[in-house]
């Protein structure tokens, strides 16, 4: 049932697209959703990346992103300034048609504040892969109809941790040979 009415709520197609933190995940969910659906990007993060390899809008304020986003996907990590950095304003700013996707941490967003917005109807929906006080999830989640939970299993798949494992090597080789790595940690 949730599944269905978060869909029958919300048409992705077109729709304005905030993501706050684009990385490396966050750079890929754009790209998906702007050539894969035609969605208009914009995005927010400690530093504003350089325009001839990102083409999307920089906001340096989450609340103005929220504002100008249908819906607000979190794809940044837990620092100290990210805890929390959806809040009451940013929530308000994303409005009544708001939805709002966490694949990043549950604590960038003020889960009580979340919970009352989406009770109350202030924001449309929520798509959740992480939450505030994992494994615990708020009791008035599992009883909405404008969200969607998943268990942040995030990439436990036979393949990716193969691939993982690929990868691992990979820079273990590279690293010893005095090569350069074939990843690296980017921080957002």
């Amino acid at each position: 049932m949730h599944s269905y009415f978060i869909l029958c709520l919300f048409q992705l197609r077109g729709k304005r697209i905030g993501i706050v933190g684009l990385g490396r995940i966050g750079l890929q969910v754009a790209k998906r959703l702007q050539q894969g659906f035609g969605c208009t990007v914009s995005y927010n993060s400690r530093k504003k990346k350089n325009p001839d390899q990102v083409p999307y809008p920089f906001y340096q304020d989450v609340r103005e992103l929220a504002a100008n986003s249908d819906a607000l996907i979190l794809c940044c990590g837990l620092t100290e300034q990210t805890r929390h950095a959806v809040d009451k304003e940013v929530l308000a700013a994303l409005g009544k048609a708001g939805v709002i996707v966490n694949v990043a941490r549950g604590a960038v967003v003020d889960e009580k504040e979340m919970v009352r917005c989406l009770v109350e109807g202030e924001i449309a929906g929520a798509g959740l892969d992480v939450f505030e006080d994992e494994p615990v999830v708020p009791k008035e989640l599992m009883e909405l109809d404008n969200v969607v939970l998943s268990p942040h299993s995030a990439v436990l798949t036979r393949e990716s941790m193969m691939e993982l494992a690929r990868l691992v090597v990979g820079n273990l080789e590279a690293f010893f040979s005095n090569e350069p790595l074939l990843s690296e940690y980017e921080d957002d």
